[in-house]
């Protein structure tokens, strides 16, 4: 079933088994929201398997070349939304100089609230992934990411952590919140990874 118009064959066609295409945003989290006043006590860590630990403030975030991609989205739960417009920056833009290390193999996304999720740093690096600060000519709302979330477009909606604070770099897989709780350790759409049992 797809809920709003109608897609064209060929978007059909980027649909992902069993998942219902909608032209709204459901918010879906688990928690609470975060809000921010100001962004002065906000940052971003890298650290783990990397030769110069970083830590960046919003400012610097937002001062490292841009980055704009299109793509779908697919929540586990069954939705699917189409041509999502994201600015940002790319994921390969923030770890350029963090020097990670040769046997680093995963990522863990540390988000508000200590909500994690995993990824393989293939993955994580992709051309696609980005972290982005505005959707569809927007700034993303608390209840979306504010003020940066995740963009990894070719998993599950999951892995594109929201309200984002550290990336940490580890050797093995370490699986996050909802890994833990039943979801799948990779999450993709296609094969429809939705829980550990698939």
């Amino acid at each position: 079933m797809f809920f709003g118009k109608t897609p064209k064959k060929k978007d059909r066609e980027r649909v992902p088994p069993n998942q219902n295409v909608t032209t709204r945003w459901p918010v879906l989290h688990y928690g609470n929201v975060p809000y921010y006043n100001n962004l002065n006590d906000w940052n971003l860590k890298i650290y783990g398997m990397v030769e110069n630990p970083t830590t960046f403030t919003y400012e610097e975030i937002l001062a490292l070349p841009k980055s704009t991609a299109t793509n779908d989205i697919h929540c586990v739960t069954g939705w699917s939304r189409l041509d999502n417009e994201w600015e940002g920056v790319a994921v390969k833009d923030v770890v350029k100089n963090v020097g990670i290390h040769p046997l680093a193999k995963y990522v863990l996304l540390h988000a508000e609230e200590g909500w994690t999720t995993n990824l393989p740093l293939n993955d994580f690096l992709k051309e696609t992934s980005l972290l982005a600060h505005s959707h569809n000519g927007q700034t993303l709302t608390p209840e979306h990411g504010y003020p940066l979330r995740a963009v990894v477009p070719h998993l599950y909606f999951w892995k594109s952590a929201k309200w984002l604070r550290a990336i940490e770099f580890l050797p093995m897989e370490t699986p996050g919140f909802w890994e833990k709780n039943g979801y799948h350790m990779y999450g993709d759409p296609w094969k429809e990874e939705r829980f550990s049992w698939d």
